[in-house]
């Protein structure tokens, strides 16, 4: 069974810097992107709603680039990262490791925490 890596705030932090073309997706409900978010270009794929998404995957997530899946602490998105890779093939998944919560610790105060 292929898993996600997980990668910890700073590092995403880091390689987002260094302008890697990541594609960040979030998978948190809308109410909960309105609370918390990153600035950064986010591919908003709620869990609750994939059947309004999920046949249009491929055309919103490019499977040869980087995948990095986040959601509150990080437990939704390592299993929607799973099954990305398990179900969807692709290959390079990463979950950040504590969600949008770690990124409001180690990276981004402004960002609020709930």
């Amino acid at each position: 069974m292929s898993t996600p890596s997980s990668i910890r705030a700073q590092d995403l932090h880091q390689r987002l810097e260094a302008g890697e073309a990541l594609q960040l997706v979030d998978v948190r409900e809308p109410m909960e992107l309105e609370l918390a978010k990153l600035n950064q270009p986010v591919v908003h794929l709620p869990l609750s709603a994939s059947e309004q998404w999920i046949d249009s995957l491929r055309e919103v997530l490019d499977p040869e680039r980087d995948v990095v899946v986040l959601c509150h602490a990080g437990i939704r998105s390592w299993q929607f990262g799973c099954w990305l890779m398990e179900a969807q093939g692709f290959p390079r998944v990463w979950n950040l490791h504590g969600g949008i919560d770690a990124w409001s610790v180690e990276v981004d105060p402004t960002v609020p925490r709930y």
